[in-house]
């Protein structure tokens, strides 16, 4: 999953990069609003993390801003405003979810996840397709019940498979919510990571779960599904 956060406070804007990089999210990260509603433009995300007060432009505006565009993107809110009517007004405003300052690390990516799991209508932290199961708290894959060690990149990119199995995915796409800006490596860089899961998830298996849509990209699914 690939993430935003726009929070002016470097110390704990490169605290939250490290927190969310360590879990396993692919992050950007920008200091003032005007710069946030510029990555918005640019990337999609799965998930916004957006301060409230900043400068440039305030998070208010940034919402704003991306809900006009017709964006979904779920956005949880952080502040150091702890009013009842400040809440309100962030949720009035689109936001899904509201995080007071100082907060608890875990208890942000709880709602993170509770977030992700919402906006692909999913109700648990466990993500599966015929045998292969992601917990998505603890982080462990599985096939046939056997754990699979997987790189980050590559839970990445399964991650984003099974969040939208069945469904075919062009390979911009798949590299827009799965790499960040920071990325300076090669222009087959999905179909390199798709042959390392292909050898770690398929490899062994009658059964294999990602296929090649010839021209397109690729699906997460069973053989002969649609």
């Amino acid at each position: 999953m690939r993430i935003l956060v726009a929070e002016d406070e470097r110390d704990l804007n490169d605290i939250l990069v490290m927190k969310l990089s360590d879990e396993g999210y692919s992050v950007d990260s920008c200091l003032d609003g005007e710069e946030a509603i510029l990555y918005l433009s640019t990337a999609e995300y799965d998930a916004v993390i957006l301060d409230i007060m900043m400068p440039k432009a305030d998070g208010f505006k940034v919402l704003k801003k991306l809900r006009q565009g017709g964006s979904s993107t779920p956005v949880l809110f952080l502040t150091a405003r702890d009013a009842i009517e400040d809440r309100v007004r962030g949720l009035d405003a689109g936001a899904n979810d509201y995080l007071v300052k100082p907060f608890s690390l875990e208890e942000l990516m709880a709602r993170l996840r509770a977030l992700t799991r919402s906006s692909y209508n999913n109700t648990g932290n466990i993500l599966s397709l015929a045998d292969l199961t992601m917990d998505i708290a603890s982080r462990e894959v599985r096939r046939g019940g056997v754990l699979i060690d997987l790189s980050v990149k590559e839970y990445q990119l399964l991650e984003y498979l099974l969040y939208n199995k069945g469904i075919v995915l062009k390979r911009e796409k798949i590299e827009n919510h799965v790499w960040n800006f920071d990325y300076e490596g090669g222009t087959n860089v999905v179909d390199v990571y798709i042959s390392y899961l292909r050898r770690k998830i398929d490899s062994g298996h009658k059964k294999k779960l990602i296929h090649t849509v010839r021209g397109v990209g690729y699906v997460l699914r069973e053989p002969g599904g649609s």
